[in-house]
């Protein structure tokens, strides 16, 4: 039995500018997904996916036809993980090569609509089982800008910038004395990133003065000892991106009253935002409808 354990994701700083080579700041998460890898005496791969509760979300069977593995069962979910797989072996002529009787079962620990890296991690566990750049699989598949797959193999917080050739991952640190007064809250819907990153791909515009800001807030923010600095630094970041992209904060669209800073992680208009503040803020997102709730050293690794 081979056991593949990879970390969910935060991206703290450069969402989008990320793209066109800023410096982001991201954060492995506590919660990832494992996958783990069983031989069987069968012609028939096996796959079981399990979410948080350990209840079977995906059951299926893929089968070795005309050198391609493929399912009887065909929905957007099967055919993507037969394309992931078979993305793979084209990587890698020896991967499932002459034997496919494997019993594979993967296990989220987190609710699949978190967006914390359901797709990025599950690529860096097969990645990793087929012994090929985790990168690469990600280009070839989903795309994006790799920082999730930075994040899934660190067990720290990393910089992360895309170069022309590979991408250059670094270790840092990064946990501010003020921790406690930082959450992370989820706005109860899930983001699509491809769909984001299609709109924000379309905006030709110059961007190098954004990106040169942005770099100069990553590094300010992790270096930053006082709360009211910290959030000033987020507003700026929130408005650069903000003017980037046209669309409006979510502080402004959804929190305008909210005292404290609050910042989109990711794609906007989805999935998690970070929220600094003096006073906890939990009474006042679960009197507007937001339940999930997570303290800085409850989700970050």
């Amino acid at each position: 039995m081979n056991r593949f354990y990879s970390h969910g994701k935060l991206l703290i700083t450069a969402e989008y500018l990320v793209l066109n080579g800023a410096e982001a700041l991201a954060l492995p998460t506590k919660f990832g997904q494992s996958l783990i890898v069983e031989n069987n005496q069968t012609s028939v791969l096996n796959w079981q996916s399990f979410d948080h509760e350990n209840t079977v979300w995906l059951d299926v069977q893929f089968f070795l036809k005309n050198g391609k593995l493929e399912s009887e069962t065909t929905n957007e979910i099967t055919d993507r993980l037969a394309s992931i797989l078979n993305t793979a072996r084209s990587m890698n002529s020896e991967f499932l090569k002459h034997h496919i009787g494997y019993t594979i079962k993967t296990h989220l620990d987190f609710p699949n609509n978190w967006g914390l890296g359901t797709s990025s991690t599950l690529i860096n566990n097969i990645a990793n089982w087929a012994d090929i750049n985790p990168y690469k699989l990600l280009e070839l598949t989903f795309g994006g800008s790799g920082y999730d797959i930075a994040c899934a193999s660190n067990n720290t917080p990393i910089t992360y910038t895309l170069h022309e050739t590979s991408p250059i991952v670094k270790p840092v640190t990064f946990h501010p004395e003020f921790y406690k007064h930082i959450y992370f809250v989820h706005l109860n819907q899930k983001q699509n990133s491809r769909e984001g990153i299609a709109h924000y791909k379309a905006n030709t515009a110059d961007k190098s003065k954004a990106i040169a800001a942005i770099n100069t807030i990553t590094e300010a923010l992790m270096n930053c000892d006082d709360l009211n600095a910290f959030n000033s630094l987020i507003e700026m970041h929130e408005a650069i991106i903000s003017d980037v992209i046209k669309l409006q904060p979510v502080k402004t669209v959804l929190f305008p009253d909210f005292n404290g800073s609050i910042k989109s992680l990711g794609a906007w208009g989805g999935d998690f935002v970070m929220v600094c503040s003096k006073d906890n803020p939990t009474p006042y997102f679960k009197e507007k409808g937001y339940h999930t709730i997570l303290p800085y050293q409850d989700m970050i690794l």
